[in-house]
């Protein structure tokens, strides 16, 4: 069995530098799992990086193989991290994308809002956090819009309509941002689409797809409190696809515009 494309790399890494030890050292995983006091399968998960090498497993196999303490010092590199890498990871792969294919369900994608719907947005986050770093966050999402300007990378957004009408910083914040839309969406390299009511493509969720320089491909997908960005391409095919759907089910760019302006005069 392979290890989880999900998990973190460093589980991973550390795994493989278990086994590549043990099968120098001429041990066997049935060995190692007996002197460490585990099951063979807790220790093939660790191996294979489905689960975190813990501390003794690292201690005793760090003895047994002679590895002079290089597999016990991983242990530290195991922890969680502090804040969420895979979003920083996502930023720089972002800023670099030449095509961008977004789909949101409740909220207009962070590329699209104005500076009153990102505060209302960010300063309503539990825990809170201060004031300043309410502000400090909202010039970042701010800045990251400049890339929209790049006309080399084209940018496909699909809204549900249940964003549209969700008044996020109520509803004057909410006209100036729809108003913002119909204005993002005249650039040449950028669409912008709405899933109509009613429409039960795309009910799983918002996600990301984006091609680097490179032609390769990532899928973003981001959730209250983890976020997930992955290269493996029979996941990111799969986004592919549940996008063209969602794609079809969408008004074209010119009626959606039609909409987004109704609802804006509904407020």
């Amino acid at each position: 069995m392979e290890a989880r494309p999900d998990a973190p790399m460093a589980w991973r890494l550390c795994g493989n530098q278990i086994k590549l030890w043990r099968q120098a050292a001429g041990v066997s995983r049935e060995e190692l799992a007996a002197e460490a006091g585990y099951g063979v399968e807790a220790v093939r998960s660790m191996e294979m990086g489905r689960r975190r090498p813990s501390q003794h497993l690292l201690q005793v196999a760090d003895s047994m193989f002679g590895a002079g303490g290089k597999l016990e010092s991983a242990h530290q590199y195991l922890e969680p991290d502090k804040y969420i890498s895979r979003a920083r990871e996502y930023m720089a792969i972002e800023a670099e994308a030449i095509a961008l294919h977004w789909y949101e369900v409740m909220l207009i994608p962070g590329l699209l809002q104005t500076e009153d719907y990102a505060r209302a947005l960010l300063a309503s986050h539990y825990p809170p956090v201060e004031d300043e770093v309410v502000e400090q966050r909202v010039v970042a999402r701010l800045d990251r819009q400049a890339m929209l300007g790049k006309m080399t990378a084209v940018y496909n957004f699909v809204i549900h309509e249940v964003a549209l009408r969700t008044a996020v910083g109520g509803s004057e914040a909410m006209k100036a941002q729809l108003a913002h839309l119909l204005e993002a969406g005249k650039a040449r390299n950028v669409s912008i689409q709405v899933l109509p009511m009613g429409s039960l493509a795309g009910l799983d969720g918002p996600f990301i797809v984006l091609e680097s320089p490179e032609n390769r491909l990532y899928g973003y997908q981001e959730g209250q409190s983890t976020s997930m960005l992955y290269a493996d391409a029979e996941l990111v095919n799969v986004l592919m696809k549940r996008h063209a759907l969602i794609r079809a089910h969408a008004l074209s760019p010119a009626d959606s515009a039609k909409l987004i302006k109704k609802v804006a005069d509904e407020l």
